[in-house]
């Protein structure tokens, strides 16, 4: 019997983004989960999100690998886009930033492929993801895994899961920018 998993770095945005997708791909995967969000605001934030994904990892048994906390970096990606509504896009550069970095995490490494939690929110676009993921992919040369992990009520399952783990859910993406929409509802 062929034990060989294929190794995949899984971009997480946070812990309960995590959850169903790290369960659907588990059995298939050695996985190893990687953090690099430049995007979440304020600090706090980005630390109360990283704290549970920790204890997630801590618990599940899966590697984590932490991404630089580039804010200036983010930044200067989105100058200029700072009006854009959510989802538009600013958010598309910003995926393209987090993924980029992933891949090149990814093809460092030595890992065999990369795929993103940010499917599993119905307020992402999976099709605009992973369109991004494989132009990085033509471009570095390290496999991509499309997905979209909100079918077959993936998201339902991370709120399950990460309500069962105790998880901290936020009610907006990251950005200084989510978060101002959020807070407008």
């Amino acid at each position: 019997m062929d034990t060989h998993k294929p190794k995949l770095l899984l971009h997480a945005c946070c812990g309960p983004c995590t959850t169903s997708p790290y369960k659907e791909l588990h059995p298939h995967y050695k996985i190893s989960v990687y953090f690099y969000n430049p995007n979440i605001h304020p600090v706090t934030e980005y630390k109360r999100r990283l704290k549970d994904l920790r204890e997630l990892a801590d618990k599940w048994n899966f590697d984590l690998i932490l991404g630089s906390y580039d804010t200036k970096r983010w930044f200067q990606v989105i100058k200029g886009l700072e009006d854009c509504k959510e989802g538009g896009q600013r958010c598309v550069e910003c995926y393209r930033l987090r993924l980029q970095k992933t891949a090149e995490t990814a093809k460092g490494k030595g890992f065999d492929l990369f795929a993103t939690t940010l499917t599993v929110s119905p307020l992402k676009n999976a099709e605009v993801i992973n369109r991004i993921g494989i132009n990085i992919q033509e471009h570095l040369g390290i496999d991509y895994m499309e997905s979209n992990f909100k079918k077959k009520d993936g998201f339902k399952k991370s709120c399950k899961i990460s309500r069962q783990e105790g998880m901290y859910r936020q009610n907006y993406c990251g950005c200084i920018y989510s978060r101002r929409e959020s807070s407008n509802d």
